[in-house]
């Protein structure tokens, strides 16, 4: 196993869903997604009929490289992201892009060939 360089401009998968897109990067084993949430994009009304859940079952930890993102999880509680910002965002969320700026952030937790998604199970996994 060597040294490498990938770019997301030859993605190993590119998602698009309604307001964005990601591309996804297989990188040693391990996958790292750059998603871009255009203006009016939200996880509710943009992903969750893909995926089938009632809010994002994932975990995502990773870099905002611009826009701003409002999360919102289950308990009420919310986070805001801004560009250059590091976060984490527990499963059971949901988020929106604040703003007329895209959003683009890389995500690194492991399960970006998961995102925009369906779950065949209901959204067990």
């Amino acid at each position: 196993m060597g040294a490498s360089v990938r770019s997301f401009e030859e993605p190993n998968e590119t998602k698009s869903f309604p307001n964005g897109q990601e591309h996804i990067l297989d990188v040693n084993g391990v996958d790292v997604g750059m998603a871009t949430f255009r203006p009016g994009w939200r996880w509710s009304n943009d992903v969750r009929p893909l995926m089938g859940t009632e809010r994002c079952p994932l975990l995502h930890v990773g870099y905002n490289l611009s826009g701003n993102l409002h999360v919102e999880l289950a308990d009420g509680s919310t986070l805001d992201i801004g560009p250059g910002q590091v976060f984490e965002i527990t499963p059971d969320h949901d988020a929106w892009v604040v703003g007329d700026e895209p959003v683009v952030m890389l995500d690194w937790a492991g399960k970006a060939r998961e995102y925009a998604t369906a779950y065949a199970d209901g959204g067990a996994r």
